[in-house]
């Protein structure tokens, strides 16, 4: 990406975030970011994302906190572009079940549920889920990723997890992508509009992972000119 397209992605700073490896995979990718927590610098930003680790209700309780509810649904309408990333992802959906009911930003429809520990047959499951595993198109409606951060990406391909919650989308059209855990099938992207969000970190992600971020990069731009 040459210099004069260089664009300013806003990462929000929250308390809850890995931002270094975030930061660091935008430079990589050519993007200009940059960490904040102010209402202001998420509003002129050409694009922005939400990263995010731990409690749902630590992390939308801190966002009221520091007044940065109404500049992310105010930047989610403007329709540029917004990425999520593993809890960033769970917060722009309505309600989350952890440790109690917590309302979210309602971005997209749904709730936030927790992976079971204990599937049909009676198998213990390792809760959270942490490591690679796989990514897929949604089977049955045949979603493609034309068109998305994932388009380039091998269906099937490997993306690193560190959760314990998923969100369940209300309207199947917002499932990107989907992972097996378990037997358990769950929604691990999701995409509508302007929204991209991912349960895995693609910044961890290794070569694959950072092409996400190169192919959302590439989208920013065609937004930004057109």
């Amino acid at each position: 990406m040459s210099e004069k397209k260089k664009i300013t992605v806003a990462i929000v700073d929250y308390e809850a975030g890995n931002l270094f490896s975030v930061e660091h995979a935008c430079r990589i990718v050519g993007l200009n970011p940059v960490v904040t927590s102010r209402g202001h610098d998420l509003i002129k930003a050409d694009a922005l994302i939400l990263p995010g680790v731990g409690a749902f209700g630590d992390a939308i309780k801190k966002l009221h906190t520091l007044n940065l509810v109404n500049p992310l649904l105010e930047f989610a309408a403007s329709g540029k572009p917004f990425m999520g990333i593993c809890l960033g992802m769970q917060l722009l959906f309505s309600k989350s079940e952890e440790f109690g009911d917590h309302e979210g930003l309602n971005l997209i429809e749904g709730n936030v549920i927790k992976l079971p520990s204990v599937v049909n047959n009676g198998e213990k499951v390792k809760v959270p889920q942490i490591g690679w595993n796989q990514i897929f198109h949604q089977q049955n409606a045949g979603k493609k990723w034309r068109g998305t951060p994932l388009e380039q990406i091998a269906n099937g391909e490997f993306m690193y997890f560190v959760h314990s919650f998923y969100a369940n989308p209300r309207d199947s059209e917002n499932i990107l992508s989907l992972t097996n855990y378990s037997g358990i099938d769950y929604c691990s992207a999701v995409i509508k509009e302007n929204l991209f969000a991912t349960q895995f970190n693609p910044e961890k992600s290794a070569v694959e992972g950072i092409n996400i971020y190169r192919y959302w990069a590439t989208r920013i731009i065609d937004t930004r000119e057109s």
